[in-house]
């Protein structure tokens, strides 16, 4: 009998490699949605065609529970969130809700469901849960690169609300035996991005300038270094994550960091642009708190999940540029897919 798996976020970049990936496994795919008219749901048709979508929302614990104990699902992926930084710091009271406590509504509806009331040791039987944390918990970093064990100074609302809902995790998986483990991944791109992520943004202004729709690029802090990846290799570590004897957190990464100026520089450059004629520093797009920089040490995700990027930073640059060139090539249909970061 197929297993079956419940992500929530399937209409963001995340949640749809990861659904393309679970299907290919022979998994029973089910997607919680929000609401009546997703966009994601009549332009993912080719997708959403294989995927049994139930209505939910990480803001109502009751949609939850009911959505768990209709599907009982074998694995549950929470990624969904309000995942923009600089959207946090304009929204911190629902980034809070819905990044944090709707970690914690998604692991009550799993242990209603469950009939967990107590101490009790990870069994085959469970459902098994995935929460996705994030780099930006390491936030303001007192050693490089990052491992399981750096503590967190998270540096924007966002951060904090992963930092909780990785501790609510780590607590649930403590407390009740509950097979639950968190994925803190470093930044993971692809053409799925939503437009407004610095490497999105960059590859989709490359395109356009190319094509001589627009003549520059207006961005922040070009210092700032991220690990970045490629974002259909990073779910494969979800998935491995929860077929493992025994749930632990991992670090996934890279291991290598790039500055802003560095994607910047590659990116115009595959389009046979110079990127000094185009890009603009601008203080409005600097954040409150920033990060400088976050680098991945993915050391035990290799020893004890065997896993490791198969996508260079060239190649994901590249992929994104190709895709958004052939995007906004294309008579009539000049806008970004409808990926989004607001995705629970």
């Amino acid at each position: 009998m197929a297993r079956c798996a419940l992500i929530t976020g399937i209409t963001g970049q995340d949640g749809s490699y990861l659904a393309e990936h679970l299907l290919s496994e022979g998994y029973e795919v089910w997607g919680l949605v929000r609401g009546q008219a997703d966009p994601w749901v009549r332009g993912r048709s080719e997708l959403a065609g294989e995927i049994r979508l139930i209505r939910g929302d990480l803001l109502d614990q009751g949609s939850l529970i009911a959505a768990v104990e209709r599907i009982h699902p074998d694995e549950v992926y929470n990624l969904g969130a309000i995942s923009y930084v600089p959207m946090s710091w304009q929204q911190a009271e629902l980034t809070s809700e819905v990044t944090g406590v709707g970690v914690l509504r998604m692991l009550e509806a799993i242990r209603t469901c469950s009939g967990i009331s107590g101490s009790r040791t990870p069994g085959s039987a469970q459902i098994r849960f995935y929460q996705a944390s994030s780099s930006e918990m390491f936030g303001m970093v007192d050693e490089s690169p990052q491992t399981e064990r750096t503590p967190f100074h998270p540096r924007s609302p966002y951060g904090v609300a992963k930092a909780y809902g990785h501790f609510l995790t780590q607590n649930y998986r403590e407390s009740y035996g509950m097979f639950a483990v968190s994925g803190i991944l470093f930044n993971h791109e692809s053409p799925r991005r939503g437009p407004e992520f610095v490497t999105r943004k960059v590859s989709l202004a490359v395109a356009r300038i190319k094509l001589g729709l627009e003549r520059q690029l207006r961005l922040g802090n070009l210092a700032a270094r991220r690990d970045w990846g490629f974002a259909g290799d990073y779910v494969r570590a979800m998935h491995l994550m929860l077929t493992q004897d025994e749930p632990e957190d991992f670090v996934v990464g890279t291991g290598v960091t790039r500055s802003v100026e560095e994607l910047v520089e590659l990116a115009f450059s595959l389009a046979g642009l110079d990127w000094k004629e185009h890009v603009v520093c601008d203080t409005a797009f600097v954040r409150p708190a920033d990060v400088n920089q976050l680098c991945a040490d993915p050391g035990k995700a290799l020893a004890k999940l065997g896993w490791k990027p198969k996508t260079s930073f060239e190649e994901l640059v590249g992929l994104m540029v190709e895709s958004d060139l052939e995007l906004l090539s294309t008579p009539g249909d000049r806008r970004p897919p409808s990926f989004s970061s607001d995705v629970w």
